[in-house]
């Protein structure tokens, strides 16, 4: 009679630690779902500087509070899991920029200059390991 409750019990162990397993991972990929909408939507999408600026805005909130560190040069440092980077390829000088260059020098300086110029994001790359997005590309396609 012992064995079986003993068996019966280990059963009972496996199923909670299966099902335990199971909802943690589905709980992960909602949020990670969650996550990626806000940026999902943008790609090969038309947007203003303007709403550009809210986008790096928020990546940059993201960082923050994933207490994403930077390197020596103040970029943030990709960790795999939840980090977020922007590039903006302006075709005025045909350079690319990061998003900590132009919140260094200062989001206003950008807005003012290319809030009603088009952007559009033409490429985005996922983590591996938790499918949040991990990077942005987004290129200037007026003048």
């Amino acid at each position: 009679m012992k064995k079986i409750a003993l068996f019966f019990l280990i059963i009972i162990i496996i199923i909670v630690g299966i099902s335990y397993m199971y909802l943690n991972y589905k709980a992960q990929f909602n949020n990670a779902k969650m996550e990626n909408m806000q940026f999902d939507s943008y790609y090969n999408k038309e947007l203003t500087g303007a709403e550009l600026t809210t986008i790096i805005n928020k990546a940059i909130d993201n960082n923050e509070i994933n207490q994403i560190s930077k390197n020596d040069k103040g970029k943030y440092i990709d960790n795999e899991n939840n980090s977020i980077n922007i590039d903006i390829k302006m075709i005025d000088n045909d350079k690319t920029y990061s998003m900590e260059t132009l919140f260094a020098g200062g989001m206003h300086n950008f807005v003012q200059y290319y809030s009603q110029i088009k952007f559009k994001c033409i490429n985005i790359e996922y983590h591996k390991s938790t499918n949040k997005v991990k990077y942005l590309l987004f290129e200037q396609i007026t003048e």
